[in-house]
């Protein structure tokens, strides 16, 4: 649990947990007052054992429909690859989850591990408040290169990532809820794509997983959203994902950046 000591409504919420172990900075939102339409970021100090704590890599897929999508994807798969081989060394358990796949990754030995964990029944699922509509137009599919349309491109993971023999792969909720349990897994970290997308609404995904009370957190830098600037807002790529990651921190969970993630584990 986290211990708060220090507020600052509209500028930052520092926090301290109890413990030993790594730590990350954590953003959040908080509305100020019920019924009202203003939001503060709110900052925390949080600590964790790494050897209890788990990142998913979400959907990067060797190839996808979207031109623009890949281009970013293959930037992220760079920063992505080292970010994966350091916190394998301080012992986090890795999850490879590119959707659509699995006939892909049959016989492998990190999907075969995965398969043969013991069935956790998972928790009745928490009432949670409604979440509004996202805060982008992504009716469309979301992408921002002319004349393309939705198809399924992919087979596998991206190359650019490597699967060490002692990650897993999976991209069913249940079969990722089990290893979370069967291995104590008290944390979990999200990368990959799409925010907006997947990230939200697989099975294994932030949404669903919250509601069966895990502690989800996005890295806010190693994501990325489907979004066409053509679109309602109306704004950059960026800042559209931006917004996202803003909707996320309110209604969802807590995000962090890798690169302090990395140096909370040193």
């Amino acid at each position: 649990m986290i211990r708060i000591f220090a507020l600052m409504l509209g500028g930052t919420l520092l926090g301290l947990a109890g413990g030993e172990g790594a730590h990350v900075m954590l953003r959040s939102r908080v509305q100020l007052f019920h019924g009202g339409s203003e939001w503060s970021e709110v900052r925390a100090d949080y600590r964790f054992d790494p050897t209890k704590s788990a990142v998913i890599v979400c959907d990067m897929w060797d190839k996808h429909w979207c031109t623009g999508a890949n281009v970013r994807v293959a930037a992220l798969v760079k920063r992505m690859e080292p970010f994966l081989e350091d916190v394998r060394r301080k012992g986090m358990i890795v999850v490879h989850a590119p959707s659509e796949t699995m006939a892909y990754y049959a016989g492998a030995p990190q999907r075969e591990k995965m398969l043969q964990l013991p069935h956790f029944a998972p928790p009745e699922e928490l009432k949670l408040n409604t979440a509004p509509p996202l805060p982008i137009d992504d009716s469309r599919g979301g992408c921002d290169t002319p004349g393309e349309t939705e198809h399924k491109a992919w087979q596998c993971e991206n190359a650019g990532l490597r699967i060490a023999p002692e990650d897993y792969i999976s991209d069913n909720g249940q079969e990722i809820y089990n290893l979370l349990r069967a291995r104590g897994v008290e944390t979990v970290f999200y990368t990959g794509v799409h925010a907006n997308m997947c990230i939200l609404n697989r099975t294994f995904a932030i949404r669903q997983m919250t509601k069966w009370g895990v502690r989800c957190i996005l890295l806010r830098d190693l994501t990325d959203a489907m979004y066409n600037p053509q679109d309602a807002p109306h704004v950059s790529h960026a800042e559209g994902t931006e917004l996202v990651v803003e909707y996320i921190e309110k209604y969802w969970s807590p995000t962090a950046v890798s690169g302090e993630l990395r140096e909370g584990m040193r």
